[in-house]
């Protein structure tokens, strides 16, 4: 087939520099454009550093029709914004890394499928338009699918999780400077994280009866990437059973994997890959997951819904090695 034509807005954030570095490797994939207001006209390197000498393409604040699917690596409210002011022809493929279409998943005439694959992989390879979830979202709910999908999700559900700096965006904030960050960790957005709408509303997708509410108490950490979240609930099932409902449930997912122990960040970090343990401590289920917040939660994931959309293996181009060590 011929290669994908991709173009992408807001190219010299963190997700869209994975993007440029994932796509740039891609076998299938070609990238027209890599739009920019703020270093239009300049080398990409200059805004990523690790791309010098791999690519000779350049920033532009031009929109060129002439692709196949669109990435949109922009904050959150101005995917919204791009596409109030601008018309994009419908035969063009909308991959959104944005919250703006996760939940209210419709613009205009666009129908924004939720891009997990573990959840939606058939309808992604139909879809036009996709909402990518968020990285928290991505990692609490390869926590939850199995149990959600079961209808085993009873009680209420306890999460704590820790993500890397680069999950808040690549501006300044008080929080984000080395000085604050360094051998450094707080809690935010406690009980009131912006994921948990997402999460509420996709798991209610898989469960018929109602999701019990679920408790997620998110922290900084002092580290650039990652994240790792441990959730516990009360389960009948026992450790045996609930690890083969995980195992049965994500038998053809290449991407996720069960270990026998519990699971550390340098086992993902740089790759698309989610591992998952499961144990029983008392009457209580505990899961837990680690990502890439920039790869499995956010441009890797892009990347595996559009080759999803484009009838490609779901694991082209995104055969990377961790950092281990």
């Amino acid at each position: 087939m011929n290669k994908i034509k991709a173009g992408i807005i807001g190219g010299a954030g963190y997700t869209g520099g994975e993007m440029l570095r994932i796509l740039i490797g891609h076998p299938d994939a070609e990238i027209v454009f890599v739009h920019s207001k703020t270093f239009a006209g300049k080398p990409v390197s200059v805004a990523h550093p690790d791309l010098t000498g791999d690519t000779d393409l350049k920033f532009t604040d031009v929109f060129d029709p002439e692709i196949h699917v669109l990435f949109l690596c922009m904050g959150h409210g101005e995917s919204k914004k791009y596409l109030e002011a601008y018309s994009i022809s419908d035969d063009i493929k909308i991959i959104d890394l944005s919250q703006d279409f996760r939940v209210k998943g419709r613009f205009d005439k666009r129908e924004f499928l939720y891009g997990l694959p573990e959840m939606n992989r058939n309808s992604i390879m139909t879809a036009k338009n996709v909402a990518n979830p968020g990285c928290f979202a991505s990692c609490i709910q390869l926590g939850l699918l199995p149990l959600a999908n079961a209808g085993l999700l009873r009680d209420e559900v306890h999460i704590s999780g820790i993500t890397g700096a680069t999950g808040a965006g690549k501006s300044l904030s008080e929080t984000t400077h080395f000085s604050w960050r360094n051998n450094n960790i707080s809690s935010y957005k406690v009980l009131e994280h912006q994921h948990l709408d997402e999460i509420m509303h996709t798991l209610g997708t898989l469960q018929a009866t109602a999701i019990p509410d679920i408790n997620f108490v998110p922290y900084r950490g002092n580290f650039s990437r990652g994240i790792l979240a441990t959730a516990y609930t009360r389960s009948d099932l026992s450790l045996a059973e609930a690890r083969a409902l995980f195992a049965e449930y994500y038998l053809e997912h290449p991407f996720v994997t069960l270990t026998d122990n519990v699971p550390d960040l340098k086992q993902v970090v740089n790759t698309n890959k989610c591992f998952v343990h499961v144990d029983k401590i008392k009457n209580r289920l505990v899961i837990t997951t680690v990502i890439d917040n920039l790869l499995k939660g956010a441009s890797g994931q892009a990347v595996q819904n559009m080759n999803l959309m484009f009838g490609l293996d779901e694991t082209t181009g995104l055969h990377f090695k961790p950092i281990a060590f």
